[in-house]
């Protein structure tokens, strides 16, 4: 059996399936879908996304990490019956800029200027959407196979830290897998090109792979090939010691990285 794994779509499912073509993932019946989180926000077909990974759910081929972008979803339908809608309102809420306002306003299938109206009826629609009820209740934190020496996640394992702000500092945690909920997602927001190459924060003998960060950036700083942003940053897949990155930051390079492995 094949995994074929994708980080961080964003709601680009037409960018996504591109990339699973050409690896041959629609001609494999038996291959399972690896989606190292942020499957929604930026993109505009959140729907057709959490249908099309859904049929795969049903059909036992989809193993789906969740990703920051989960969290914030979930943040996001808090903060619209609190304090934070005000800032939503007014288009400054980092909900906004992030996307997930619009993934709200997909799922809802309902206008702006009604959901700001009536927010009580959007975060019913979205929380009896497929992708709520259905989807995000498969998600894992991390998905590490018997039979294969890799790890997947979506920023980085929990890490041990020390310190604050610039001065702090991380190492590797050997018991990363019994980390609580919260920790897991302070993990997701973890760049684990960082924690790979610059703190040795890996898993002994394994590879993890993982979403999140931009592979620009590792190219960029790490391997001092092209610029971060520029027209001769590169967005491959990022490989080092102990860590295969994948997110190429589709929303700005159009494409999705994909890495097939044989189980």
């Amino acid at each position: 059996m094949k995994l074929y794994t994708v980080a961080d779509p964003h709601g680009f499912l037409d960018e996504m399936k591109t990339a699973l073509n050409e690896q041959g993932f629609f001609d494999d019946p038996e291959g399972k879908l690896v989606v190292c989180g942020d499957v929604l926000d930026r993109g505009k077909k959140a729907v057709e996304m959490a249908d099309f990974l859904i049929t795969l759910l049903k059909e036992d081929r989809l193993i789906y990490v969740r990703g920051n972008h989960e969290d914030l979803l979930e943040r996001c339908l808090q903060d619209i019956v609190g304090a934070g809608f005000y800032e939503i309102k007014n288009g400054s809420s980092y909900h906004c800029r992030n996307g997930t306002w619009d993934t709200l306003l997909q799922l809802a299938n309902m206008e702006e200027r009604l959901a700001l109206k009536y927010p009580e009826v959007l975060c019913r629609r979205v929380m009896e959407s497929p992708f709520y009820e259905t989807l995000l209740p498969s998600a894992v934190n991390y998905y590490e196979p018997e039979n294969l020496p890799i790890i997947f996640v979506h920023g980085w394992i929990p890490c041990q830290s020390q310190g604050c702000g610039p001065f702090k500092v991380y190492s590797y945690d050997p018991h990363w897998r019994l980390a609580p909920p919260d920790i897991w997602e302070r993990a997701r927001w973890l760049n684990g090109m960082d924690m790979a190459c610059n703190y040795h924060a890996i898993e002994p003998n394994k590879t993890i792979v993982c979403g999140h960060f931009h592979t620009s950036w590792g190219h960029a700083h790490i391997n001092k090939d092209g610029s971060e942003w520029g027209e001769d940053a590169k967005f491959s897949p990022f490989e080092a010691e102990g860590i295969l990155a994948l997110d190429a930051c589709t929303a700005y390079s159009h494409k999705v990285n994909c890495r097939v492995f044989r189980i």
